[in-house]
């Protein structure tokens, strides 16, 4: 269908599913053969490519998602460890023991047959076949057959698996050198089993005493963490965050802006795409808050300086109650009980996000006083400022000398400062709603 020398009539809407398996140049040839016009396109994946989902988060596409799993369908477990030979004949066993089936991922066809011998001796009462694509044809279609058909039960193969079968009876999975695969292609495999009622399990194994990079344990973590059905837009989001977007206008499917900082970068085609649509652009200024409350993570607490520093990065981009209340599971999950200075890091982070979208530029909370610097080109409505300072019953003024502020009297001693802060800021929204 792409090759050039393929012309349509009147191409109107091309449809590409599993859109992770094909190039940017072989999906862009669809769109050139549209007799004239540029015809309808839709992208279809569980796990789609980075560059492709950043265009949807930006508004270069739309984009849809399907969040129901199929009725009946389970969680996979999955386990991230070593390899181990008893590990490895204990999954099996115990799917043949209900009847059931085994894929056996090994990527490397100049040894599967050895692999597929070693598994022979492991479990010596079970039927191992293997298969990959470079077999004979006929042959390979046989094999594929007999599995289908429960005569084979364990298939040691290649990852050609990957996508398009539906074997409702194999529901373990063992994936040999796990941290050599990619994100989304790790998520596709794992998709091959499962497909029926019955609990499913998925082994990612990596060799004993391996030191892992740091990309191939950030890759291996998200697929242990997102196991839950119809996570792949979730998985698709960490790829996207370990390999970057890749251009927009260009071939390349992953990787950073380097010159701008990746996180600049998107502000900067956000507010492009806004202009260019003709949208009004938020003005940028950032909101600055001084408080004296103990607010962070303690060494006793996250000990990796690196996974501290990601976590206050996230927990700086907390921007309501249910991402707030998500970041607290995801903590207690991770490291258990929550600190009180971290706790107060969250609720900080919801403060500061409050005080943002009230155009409040600078914050500054003493023990008589609350101090709130407007930005300058504040979208306020006017009106409303009087209606406000009446509701604080004089506890509110407004000053206008230089950049105008506000200013709110303290009385109450005993009282959370936090949620002091938070109650005035709740009064503070009739000046943008």
């Amino acid at each position: 269908l792409i090759q050039e020398k393929v012309r349509f009539k009147n191409l109107a809407l091309a449809i590409t599913d599993e859109q992770h398996r094909f190039g940017i140049r072989q999906r862009e040839a669809l769109a050139e053969k549209g007799g004239g016009s540029t015809p309808h396109m839709i992208v279809m994946s569980a796990t789609p490519i980075p560059r492709t989902l950043h265009m949807s988060l930006v508004g270069i596409r739309d984009m849809s998602l399907l969040e129901e799993a199929p009725e009946d369908r389970l969680p996979i477990q999955t386990f991230v460890m070593e390899y181990s030979d008893e590990t490895v004949r204990e999954a099996i066993n115990r799917e043949l023991a209900r009847n059931g089936q085994v894929y056996y991922v090994y990527n490397r066809i100049n040894d599967i047959a050895d692999i597929t011998a070693r598994i022979r001796t492991l479990v010596p009462d079970a039927t191992v076949e293997y298969a990959h694509g470079r077999m004979e044809e006929r042959r390979l279609e046989n094999i594929m057959l007999d599995f289908i058909n429960g005569d084979i039960d364990v298939l040691v193969s290649t990852t050609i698996i990957e996508t398009g079968l539906d074997i409702p009876n194999v529901n373990t999975m063992i994936i040999h050198d796990s941290d050599r695969m990619g994100l989304a292609q790790l998520y596709q495999l794992r998709g091959r089993v499962g497909r029926s009622n019955r609990t499913s399990y998925a082994f990612l194994m990596y060799k004993r005493d391996k030191l892992l990079r740091e990309t191939a344990e950030k890759r291996l973590a998200a697929i242990r963490e997102f196991t839950d059905l119809g996570s792949g837009f979730r998985i698709a989001m960490k790829d996207l965050e370990i390999r970057g977007a890749g251009n927009v206008l260009g071939a390349e499917q992953s990787g950073h802006m380097e010159e701008v900082g990746y996180d600049l970068y998107c502000r900067m085609l956000d507010s492009a795409i806004r202009q260019e649509k003709g949208e009004e652009t938020p003005p940028e200024f950032s909101t600055f808050l001084d408080m004296d409350v103990d607010a962070f993570i303690p060494n006793t607490y996250v000990r990796n300086e690196n996974i501290k520093l990601d976590l206050y990065k996230r927990i700086a981009s907390v921007g309501s109650k249910e991402e707030a209340s998500d970041m607290e599971d995801e903590l207690v999950d991770r490291f258990g009980k929550i600190p009180a200075s971290a706790k107060n890091l969250i609720r900080i982070a919801l403060l500061r996000s409050k005080a943002h979208r009230l155009y409040i530029e600078k914050m500054e909370v003493r023990k008589d006083h609350i101090r709130f610097d407007m930005f300058m080109n504040a979208r306020i409505d006017p009106a409303a400022i009087a209606p406000m300072l009446d509701s604080f019953e004089g506890r509110m003024t407004f000053r206008t000398k230089g950049k105008p502020y506000f200013v709110y009297e303290i009385k109450e001693e005993k009282k959370d400062l936090i949620d002091m802060v938070d109650e005035v800021l709740e009064k503070m929204q009739i000046l943008v709603s």
